[in-house]
This record gives C-alpha cells, sequence and structure tokens, in this order.
C-alpha cells in the first residue's frame, strides 16, 4: 500500500500509484483495457495539451476561469507540449469509443501537476480540478475530435509534406544527369520501345507530386474542429464564443490557420475530413509502392537480372549466401505502404460505424490517422535519402541491352512496312543479332539510313510525319 495512494470517483475509490499524475478514471482504463500495449503517440498528447492550454487562456478572457488556476494549467499544459511527462497517458488506443478516458487522463494529469505548481502536493482536485477547470467548455466528444484534427494537420505540415517535398526534389535532381541515358522500356514486364532514364524518373516525380498536390488539399477540412459542440453538438454548458476563440488560439500557438467546425452535428458524429486524408495517403503509398518497385527490378541482379541501377548497399542480406546484398530501402517503403493501405480501410469502415450525434470509433481512426501519415512521412525520407540520392546508373550495361532489344524495329514500320520490319525482328532474335545488322543485311536500308532510323536517342523524342522540328 506503500507504493498507492487512494482516489475517489462517482464509483467508488481506486488504488493509483503513488508518483502517477493521473487519477481515478484514467487507473479504471488502465484497469479496464488492457488489450494491445499501443497507446496515443506523442504528437496526439501535445495536441490534446495544446487544445486544454486554449480552452484555459479563452475561459480566462471569457471570466470563466481565475488568473492563477489558468496560469497553473498553461504551465502544466505547456510542460507536456515540450515532451515532459510523456509516460503518464498509458491509456490503451483501444478502450472506450469516444476516447473519454484519454481525454480524462489528460484533465487529471494536467489539474495535478497545475496543483503540485500551486501547492508543491501532488493532488489531483484542488485548487484545479480535472473536470471543473481543464475540462471547462469542453467535453470528450467534441475534444477528441479536434486532437485528432490538430494532431494530423501538425504532423502533415512538420513531417509528411516536407518529407514528400524532399523526395520530389531528388528524383528532379537526380533526373537532370541522365537526360541523354537512353534505356530499354517496359510494358507488361516485356521489352517495347526506348526511353531515357529521365523520363522514366519524371514519370516518379510527377507521382509524387501529385501526392503533395493531394495531401495539400486535404488540409482544409482537416483544419475545421468540433471544439465548442460539446456532448452532442448543441454547444451545452459552454460560450457561444467558445469553439471560434479556442480555434484562433490554437491557430496563434501552432500556426497552423484553424477554424470552428461549419456544421458541429457533422464533426462529432463523422470523421469524413480524416477519412478524405487517409485516402488521398492510400493513393500516396500507392505511387511509392510503384516507384520502390521499379527501382528492385532495375537493382535485379547483378548477374541474373535487370541490373540497370545499383542500389546504396547498406547492410548484408543474407545469413547464408557471403556477399549478398538487398534492395531494403524499397522493400521496407512497400511494407509502411501496405499498412498505409490497410489502416485507410480500418478508418473508412470506422466513419461509417458513427451512430446518431458521435462516432464512437475515434481512438482507433485517431492512431491509425496518425501512423499513417508519420510512416509515409520517414518511408519518403528514406526513399530519397537512401535509395534515389545514392543510387548508381550503369549506363554501359542500359545500352548494351538496348542494342539487343529488337523491338526498336517498330521505327522501321514506316519505312519498309510492318510486315518487312517483323521479319527483321524474327530474323534478329533467331541469330542474335541487332536490328541494325539485319536490316542492312536484308537490304531493306543502307548503312547510313540504319544509323540514322536507329538512334537510340531519336526514338525517345519521336517527330510525327509532317511535322516540323
Amino acid at each position: 500500500m506503500d507504493s498507492y495512494r487512494v482516489e475517489k470517483d462517482s464509483l467508488g475509490e481506486v488504488k493509483v500509484p503513488k508518483n502517477a499524475y493521473w487519477g481515478a478514471q484514467t487507473q479504471r482504463a488502465i484497469e479496464n483495457f488492457p488489450v494491445s500495449g499501443m497507446v496515443f503517440p506523442d504528437v496526439f498528447i501535445r495536441s490534446l495539451a495544446l487544445i486544454k492550454r486554449s480552452c484555459a487562456s479563452v475561459n480566462l478572457g471569457l471570466g470563466l476561469l481565475d488568473r492563477k488556476r489558468c496560469g497553473a494549467i498553461i504551465k502544466a499544459c505547456d510542460e507536456i507540449i515540450n515532451g515532459k511527462m510523456c509516460d503518464q497517458f498509458p491509456v490503451d488506443i483501444f478502450q472506450t469509443g469516444s476516447g473519454t478516458s484519454t481525454n480524462m487522463n489528460a484533465n487529471e494529469v494536467i489539474a495535478t501537476r497545475a496543483n503540485e505548481i500551486l501547492t508543491g502536493r501532488k493532488n489531483t482536485k484542488s485548487p484545479v480540478h480535472p473536470n471543473d477547470h481543464v475540462n471547462m467548455g469542453q467535453s470528450s466528444n467534441d475534444v477528441i475530435p479536434t486532437a485528432i484534427h490538430v494532431s494530423a494537420c501538425i504532423q502533415a505540415e512538420d513531417l509528411l509534406l516536407p518529407s514528400l517535398d524532399g523526395l520530389y526534389r531528388e528524383i528532379r535532381k537526380k533526373q537532370a544527369n541522365y537526360k541523354s541515358a537512353v534505356k530499354t522500356g517496359r510494358t507488361h514486364l516485356m521489352d517495347a520501345m526506348p526511353v531515357t532514364l529521365a523520363q522514366e524518373m519524371s514519370g516518379w516525380a510527377s507521382q509524387v507530386g501529385h501526392s503533395v498536390k493531394s495531401v495539400k488539399g486535404a488540409l482544409p477540412g482537416l483544419s475545421e474542429l468540433a471544439i465548442g459542440g460539446t456532448a452532442v453538438g448543441t454547444g451545452i454548458n459552454t460560450h457561444p464564443d467558445f469553439g471560434a476563440k479556442v480555434s484562433k488560439t490554437l491557430s496563434q500557438l501552432t500556426k497552423i490557420k484553424f477554424r470552428e467546425a461549419m456544421n458541429h452535428f457533422e464533426a462529432q458524429a463523422a470523421q469524413t475530413a480524416v477519412t478524405e486524408m487517409s485516402g488521398r495517403l492510400k493513393a500516396a503509398a500507392t505511387g511509392l509502392i510503384k516507384i520502390s518497385n521499379d527501382l528492385r527490378w532495375m537493382n535485379s541482379g547483378p548477374i541474373a537480372g535487370i541490373a540497370e541501377i545499383r542500389l546504396q548497399s547498406l547492410q548484408p542480406g543474407s545469413s547464408i549466401m557471403p556477399g549478398k546484398v538487398n534492395p531494403v530501402v524499397p522493400e521496407a517503403v512497400r511494407m509502411v505502404c501496405v499498412q498505409v493501405i490497410g489502416n485507410d480501410a480500418v478508418i473508412s469502415l470506422s466513419n461509417a460505424l458513427g451512430e446518431f450525434q458521435l462516432n464512437v470509433m475515434l481512438p482507433v481512426i485517431a492512431h491509425n490517422i496518425i501512423q499513417s501519415i508519420t510512416i509515409l512521412a520517414n518511408a519518403s525520407r528514406l526513399l530519397a535519402e537512401k535509395a534515389i540520392k545514392t543510387l548508381e546508373v550503369n549506363e554501359t550495361h542500359m545500352a548494351e541491352l538496348l542494342q539487343r532489344n529488337p523491338i526498336i524495329a517498330t521505327v522501321l514500320n514506316p519505312a519498309i512496312g510492318y510486315d518487312k520490319a517483323a521479319e527483321v525482328v524474327k530474323r534478329a532474335l533467331k541469330e542474335k543479332k541487332t536490328v541494325k545488322q539485319v536490316a542492312v543485311e536484308m537490304g531493306h536500308l543502307s548503312g547510313k539510313e540504319a544509323d540514322k532510323i536507329l538512334d537510340p536517342l531519336v526514338m525517345t523524342r519521336p517527330v510525327l510525319p509532317g511535322s516540323k522540328k
């Protein structure tokens, strides 16, 4: 008993660890939900503290909270925002669907720390009360949806968009070096007409660029906040200006432009904006999978594969095969992207499961959207820094593969016709000769004509008949 203290709530007494800042309701949640061991990420806890800080400041300005209590609450919140007391938020993700346990966890920790600041004693309820003062003008039902939006916006602005921008720039930088590096194009995984490596990379860059625009396009929806709706969206027990003022204060603290939700009933009953963002993250993930697959194929070998590029050797690739090195970063990126796609399925179904005035799948929505943003950002950064930036191009080998590619006979169609071009391809394959050699041997072209028509670089910049260049 020496390591515990006794706390009380409406259900009775609860033993709480003596050194914990949380109180009875948090302790009940710890005991009720030993499900996964997964807790809310730091950015979500910081967002909760930002919200509680903003609410205290607004309540002070509205004359509803005294300056002494407000100051202590703000100091306690600032400590959490600055990364202190992270171990004081142990409640599992899989809990009550409104996230009430986590909201009360924050209320109790902030109140206890505020009381310690004011009195020097770790008191949970006096002079600052978790419900009456820290949670003044709020409900879990508007605080948790607000925290989801705030944390998702912070993580997207501070982490994801810079990482995607960095990947885009790195691809463009690498692309600029290979405008004349011609390689075999591939469709259906089969040899096709030539492209430059720069052209191929431009497709990657375009995919990433579209992802940047897409993510930015979802942010206005996430900037609408549920705060001010309290229990069911009517704003019961709060000042009519509360939501707008808290949103403005949060904007000042985060430098992100937040605003009060246009419709509080929608803001609490659904998580449409988060679902939209998740769908855009899923689309971005599919793009990164495509780029990673291209890198893995192009790096395959070094003897029996395509071997057009060499990815940086980061670690030994086998516990039994000496010297083997694997494309570990693209592999990790693909796993991240598959997780993001899975998270989107959870978020979509969770959004559909809201009933009447509240969605009660909020904690898992929060966990999955923050995880998707975070891991997609980190994967994009790794792909840029440890794959795109450091890859080496085997231009000699690319040229050799291209010369052996009979599909380049396609450019002979306007000069000698499809049927004769097909004969050239068939003979080139059978005799293992180049298209140029066979076309000249069969008398279809002179050597000079063959050199001009079968220039691989020219094939990547075709001129339509009758057009001027």
